[in-house]
């Protein structure tokens, strides 16, 4: 090591404890991200079976662990907790007075029915931040309905616009939705615990994967507003500009883009079809969105002359976008992927070793760290009641009280 190399510094919420009342997906997601950045997430499970991606995601290798639940519960402490019993209620009191952050997911109401709200924590710590993700928010008809990423996608009418015209409905191929609400709630919890710290209450915060969902359709809801035509899908084009999406080579197909007129002239240029730049049909991006199907079928006239690998390299050095379709295991195993350290393996006390998706962004000054396994179930429990202080008395008390079993 350098020995100029600047001293480690603590991670940006190092001290910060969360307790994470979630299963699946966005909730968990949202709460491993802080527990990357140094937070002490503690992961509240029912007794038993725990959070039901454990056993529901499939994929397993050694233990009962799937794959799935192993990728989104990293850097967590588990504690399994009957909220369902009195004892269980004061337990998970008690530790929520030493939280910062609380991340839930469960449907609206449950955890009011529970004893364990917002109003019912707020007394106990004023400034803890309280963030319930669900399907369709706290409020409005469709609360209470289950909330899972393909309701989400088909309600919020993201459905709607992805495939290709006529095709039966897809959805997106990755949960948008459950992805896309962790993130706003990873940002709207952050913002909150920034006014705790300059002197404020904490807050109760309403995420709903229909409002995620929302929230990413700026081109096709620009379209909407601003034609007041229903957007439809256009395969993998863009609706803004064309030429843009995914072409057919000689050997497979391959993705590019000219997306302003200097693109496409230059594009024309490199393919030798200065015919197309003079065409009417194609002279500026108007003209070339109404009559994208016809451009597409003479751009690959062209690109069928060669493969696509070749058209990507003479597309790059020309200083035009252009990629590869990759699987994901050529995704993970390409050059970029091994750089940018998007497989990791994390040492586990049954698997051994289990494969994790890697940091999504880079902190140079400190940079995000793998701290903790994915949890066992109730793997922290007798760690976290020393926290609290409880004595073998008071542990007996709650065991007799269900507060460890259904």
């Amino acid at each position: 090591m350098n020995a100029t190399a600047e001293k480690p510094r603590p991670l940006p919420l190092e001290g910060v404890r969360v307790l994470d009342v979630s299963q699946v997906m966005a909730g968990p997601f949202c709460s491993m991200l802080l527990g990357d950045l140094g937070a002490d997430v503690i992961k509240i499970e029912p007794p038993g079976s725990g959070d039901q991606t454990r056993s529901a995601m499939g994929f397993k290798l050694k233990g009962n662990d799937s794959l799935g639940f192993l990728n989104m519960n990293r850097n967590k402490r588990s504690i399994a907790i009957n909220l369902k019993s009195p004892a269980g209620r004061e337990l998970f009191h008690d530790l929520a007075k030493t939280a910062d952050i609380l991340v839930e997911n469960y449907r609206p109401g449950v955890m009011r029915k529970l004893g364990c709200g917002y109003d019912d924590l707020r007394p106990l710590n004023p400034k803890l931040i309280y963030a319930s993700i669900s399907g369709f928010g706290q409020s409005g008809p469709w609360a209470d309905r289950p909330g899972f990423d393909l309701m989400a996608q088909a309600m919020s009418g993201v459905m709607s616009v992805t495939g290709h015209p006529g095709s039966p409905p897809v959805k997106a191929g990755v949960p948008v939705a459950d992805i896309g609400c962790s993130l706003f709630t990873v940002y709207a919890v952050l913002a909150a615990y920034i006014g705790v710290k300059n002197g404020g209450e904490g807050q109760y915060i309403d995420a709903a994967l229909f409002d995620a969902a929302l929230a990413f359709s700026i081109w096709d809801t620009a379209e909407y507003w601003g034609t007041g035509r229903e957007p439809e899908p256009v395969g993998t084009a863009n609706r803004m500009s064309a030429p843009y999406q995914a072409v057919r080579s000689k050997d497979g197909w391959f993705v590019m883009g000219a997306t302003n007129q200097k693109l496409w002239l230059k594009l024309c240029d490199v393919m030798q079809r200065q015919d197309l730049a003079a065409d009417p049909r194609f002279i500026d991006n108007p003209a070339r969105l109404a009559n994208r199907p016809v451009l597409i079928e003479e751009l690959e006239k062209t690109f069928a002359e060669k493969t696509s690998d070749e058209w990507v390299d003479i597309l790059l050095a020309a200083g035009l976008p252009a990629g590869t379709m990759y699987s994901y295991p050529q995704a993970y195993a390409s050059e970029q992927g091994r750089e940018r350290q998007m497989r990791m393996e994390i040492a586990h006390p049954i698997e051994g070793s289990v494969p994790n998706i890697g940091f999504p962004v880079k902190l140079r000054g400190t940079p995000q760290q793998v701290r903790r396994h994915p949890p066992l179930l109730g793997e922290h429990t007798e760690a976290i009641l020393d926290e609290l202080g409880l004595d073998e008395a008071a542990r007996q008390r709650l065991r007799a009280g269900g507060a460890f079993l259904p």
